[in-house]
């Protein structure tokens, strides 16, 4: 077997195999000898069909077989042993691939179009100053927080007169042209109406001060315009039976409820953090700034993170890429979407490639490993945060390990979770690595200057 590889311009690389039939022979002879001993051929015995008619029927067949078998292993090692920084799959040359006879037992030559990574340094040392920005945890944002934990425990209480964010219960009645209620028109109990959703402002204002035993009169399709799914919803209806629908209806309000939150007390911080862990609302407040803390340190790495990867963008310097193999690339793993979807995103992948294997250079240099409990930490992060989302931020650890260890069984989920760890610890590390220049931010100016990106 002969293989070279040439690369005059440094990212179009052109790598020529040819298998001799040596190389390839004594594989094809060994299967064909097991085919026979196999095959059911009338009027022979197992085992006793001539070779040459086993060759006739299965030769070429296997002799493919073998060929791409062998093709690929030493393609593959080839690159590996040699360090080649191949980008995507190899492709079949376009001008110097011939077909090829596998018929005869002749040389096989095979010629492949091999994208190469760009050749460039990524370094980062002490001598490199980049931003950190540290989030304050503000009052407000505690705040917030307090109020929000209260709404997640509160409920709904009845009320006397209808103001803000209540919602109404009653019964409807179609009213026709003189304002009485229509004979075989539409009639619907227990429908259920949120002032502050509706669109019309005049029919907004009819609820105004209401009341438990009112009757308001008030038309739908104005107050929801453009939406028959709403007036089907409230009226309790098909969507199709709304298409035409002008009329006023007669409202008859037969309850208003109002969102009471959880009081601040015991019983919150209970539901919040566990029994007895907070007793006061000094130390509720203190609990949940330290629980805030880690979030927006979150926040301040994942701009860091950004802000290195525009620092090393300049850095490292335009990078240039076998557009035009690249895009081949491209092509052949997107045949159902077609040129015009590579041409549309072509720009935007060579510019995420060109961060990852700058990325790629910054892990290898500071000895970056993902190991399994990485792994189950990243994927225990992700399931609390999704448990906060939903204010439970008390969950016990063995039932997070439990989470964890199901999201790590899918396949799907472990190369996301190999990422978001790699992000972490590059980051981390890097912040150990080069000169940051610390800056104190509020949240909101920490969002603005994420919104500039």
């Amino acid at each position: 077997m002969k293989i070279s590889f040439d690369c005059a311009d440094k990212i179009n690389g052109l790598l020529t195999m040819t298998i001799e039939a040596a190389d390839y022979q004594e594989a094809v002879e060994k299967t064909l000898k097991n085919y026979r001993k196999k095959a059911q051929v009338p009027g022979f015995r197992p085992g006793m069909v001539p070779m040459g008619m086993i060759k006739k029927q299965y030769g070429t067949a296997v002799k493919v077989e073998e060929v791409n078998k062998l093709l690929s292993e030493k393609l593959y090692a080839y690159i590996q042993e040699n360090n080649i920084k191949m980008l995507g799959e190899p492709l079949p040359n376009q001008e110097k691939q011939v077909p090829q006879d596998f018929e005869k037992d002749a040389d096989l030559t095979f010629v492949f179009d091999i994208a190469v990574a760009p050749e460039f340094q990524a370094e980062l040392s002490g001598k490199d100053k980049i931003d950190y920005y540290t989030i304050k945890v503000e009052d407000k944002l505690i705040d917030d927080q307090v109020q929000m934990y209260a709404s997640q425990a509160g409920e709904f209480v009845k009320a006397d007169v209808f103001s803000g964010n209540d919602t109404i219960t009653g019964d409807l009645r179609e009213l026709d042209e003189n304002g009485n209620t229509k004979e075989g028109g539409i009639t619907t109990e227990g429908g259920m109406v949120m002032p502050a959703y509706i669109k019309a402002e005049d029919q907004k204002k009819l609820f105004d001060g209401a009341k438990p035993g009112d009757i308001i009169t008030f038309n739908p399709k104005k107050a929801y315009p453009d939406n028959d799914a709403e007036v089907a919803a409230l009226l309790k209806v098909q969507k199709d039976d709304v298409k035409d629908l002008n009329a006023d209806f007669s409202y008859q309000i037969t309850e208003i409820r109002h969102f009471q939150p959880a009081e601040v007390n015991q019983q919150l911080f209970d539901r919040v953090f566990g029994e007895g862990t907070v007793t006061d609302e000094k130390a509720f407040r203190e609990k949940i700034a330290a629980t805030i803390a880690p979030q927006l340190q979150q926040n301040s790495d994942y701009k860091f993170l950004l802000d290195v990867r525009k620092y090393m963008e300049e850095k490292v310097g335009k990078l240039e890429f076998p557009e035009a193999l690249l895009k081949r690339v491209m092509l052949q793993n997107n045949k159902d979407k077609g040129a015009d979807y590579v041409e549309k995103n072509f720009e935007g992948s060579i510019h995420e490639l060109g961060w990852h294997l700058i990325k790629e250079q910054l892990v290898s240099a500071n000895n970056i490993k993902v190991e399994e409990s990485d792994l189950k930490a990243v994927a225990k992060e992700a399931i609390r945060a999704q448990f906060a989302q939903y204010g439970m931020s008390n969950v016990p650890d063995d039932v997070l390990e439990n989470y964890a260890a199901e999201q790590l069984k899918k396949r799907e989920n472990i190369d996301n979770f190999v990422d978001r760890a790699i992000d972490q610890k590059l980051t981390e590390t890097l912040k150990n690595v080069v000169k940051l220049n610390q800056k104190e931010v509020t949240l909101e100016e920490f969002n603005k200057l994420m919104s500039e990106k």
